[in-house]
């Protein structure tokens, strides 16, 4: 794969990750975080939004890096492969946890069963396309 072919694949995915953060918004809604999460003590209702918070910073810079640097990323420096390296696992964890996280009740909208699927795909991609950047790199 060519340098400029990875580097555009590395930029549709920095695209695509602020794209998750359109289902990320929906997930405290969603799952009713306001009246599930009241029996908890206050404290660890916080956490669930700290965490939460954490994760969208985390989804914005790693998109952020993606979209400003992707030349740079496909380049294949020793920076660029150990954070695509890293972007790789971050989303290969997520895709795993896509498998045994149990969502169905959840489901129960076409769109959201739509959502659920092409979340997976982009999981993937993210994965594939990272994990490419890292061992093999834009040569």
């Amino acid at each position: 794969m060519s340098k400029e072919i990875l580097a555009s694949l590395i930029f549709a995915c920095g695209i695509g990750q602020l794209s998750v953060l359109i289902a990320s918004a929906l997930v405290p809604l969603r799952l009713n975080w306001q009246k599930d999460l009241l029996p908890l003590a206050r404290l660890h209702r916080q956490l669930f939004w700290v965490y939460g918070g954490y994760v969208v910073l985390s989804i914005v810079s790693l998109a952020a890096i993606s979209l400003f640097n992707s030349d740079e990323l496909a380049a294949g420096s020793g920076l660029a492969r150990g954070f695509c390296a890293y972007v790789a696992a971050f989303w290969g964890i997520r895709l795993c946890l896509q498998a045994v996280l149990d969502v169905k009740e959840h489901l129960r909208t076409w769109w959201l069963t739509l959502g659920y699927h092409a979340l997976s795909v982009l999981f993937v991609s993210f994965t594939f396309v990272f994990a490419w950047a890292a061992i093999v790199g834009g040569r």
